[in-house]
């Protein structure tokens, strides 16, 4: 019998303002080009009236990913904790306009804090900078994890950034007992390589006997294993994951599973916004997989779904994914 969701995915639950930049403007705010950085309310809002012209969409890894999943018409649900203000609404009612299911309860009108925004500022080459305000969505706690929907679960897609919440590890373990007693299995993203290098030691231990899909990208995979041998970081992540899904720019991905390895081509497209690549080839990754594709074609998927959406502004489809995968003739 088919379980109700095919992928429930757990992660920051933001919002992200876009907006361009150049790179003085990157300098002489001490913004960090290409890596996502953790920024306070107070440094929010003097890079908000600091930037030009922004657009606001829902955002957030996972949920970019679970929206791309719906987008696909797969049956997905979200957790991640935003706060019932403007934003808050804002990316509730986006992520269930995509067809997912997101029933996390509002933070506490007591708690301090919004709902969190990623202003990410991308230059002219395509590159994003992201300065992260988590506000409630730090707070997401064991008790926002629902063990029948987790049971419901063919896959739970983890985001690593939400390693930085203070209770984010006993949510993720909660999620996982649920999941595996069920027969679900487990994915998870590392986000970012700055991201591995905080939280290194706990990666490390959840990817070797939780994780059955681990994706990632070059320097995340270099960061984990700590070496600039990616032939070697990918082989020894192929020791201990059933499945290995990294992606490399331009390069295209590398998909592995035990002694097996496929390299996928990237797609050639103009390079407009490089934010959302990795989420929406996890989105397509997932997707082919629960629907019985073979591994290389689950990475064509996410490929063709990541040059989509870097040729846009915005971490979420605009045009149709199955019209694409159509014209790649991998459906």
């Amino acid at each position: 019998m088919n379980k109700k969701y095919q992928v429930v995915g757990i992660g920051n639950a933001l919002v992200d303002v876009l907006a361009s930049a150049d790179e003085d403007f990157l300098a002489d705010n001490g913004i960090g080009k290409g890596i996502m950085q953790l920024i306070d309310m107070e440094r929010a809002a003097d890079l908000y009236d600091r930037i030009g012209p922004a657009q606001e969409v829902s955002g957030g890894s996972a949920a970019n990913t679970i929206a791309g999943i719906a987008h696909l018409g797969g049956r997905t649900a979200y957790v991640g904790k935003v706060k019932d203000d403007q934003l808050g609404r804002i990316f509730a009612h986006d992520l269930r306009a995509q067809g997912a299911s997101y029933e996390t309860s509002f933070a506490d009108g007591e708690v301090p804090g919004e709902t969190g925004r990623c202003i990410v500022l991308v230059t002219p080459d395509g590159e994003r900078s992201m300065n992260t305000y988590l506000g409630v969505t730090e707070f997401l706690t064991p008790d926002d994890i629902i063990p029948e929907q987790m049971a419901e679960a063919e896959w739970i897609y983890l985001e690593g950034y939400r390693f930085d919440g203070p209770e984010s590890h006993e949510a993720f373990a909660k999620a996982i007992r649920a999941t595996r007693s069920a027969g679900g299995r487990v994915s998870i993203t590392l986000s970012d390589p700055f991201c591995v290098e905080r939280h290194r030691v706990a990666f490390r231990e959840m990817i070797h006997s939780d994780v059955d899909l681990l994706f990632c990208n070059r320097a995340e995979m270099l960061s984990m294993y700590e070496t600039n041998d990616f032939d070697a970081a990918l082989k020894q992540a192929a020791s201990e994951v059933a499945i290995v899904a990294c992606t490399d720019s331009e390069h295209g991905a590398h998909i592995l599973a035990g002694e097996r390895r496929w390299h996928v081509p990237a797609i050639p497209v103009d390079l407009v916004d490089a934010t959302g690549a990795g989420d929406l080839f996890s989105a397509a990754f997932l997707w082919g997989l629960t629907h019985g594709y073979s591994l290389e074609d689950c990475g064509r998927m996410g490929c063709i779904a990541a040059s989509e959406v870097i040729s846009h502004i915005g971490a979420r489809p605009e045009t149709s994914l199955r019209k694409l995968f159509e014209r790649h003739h991998v459906l």
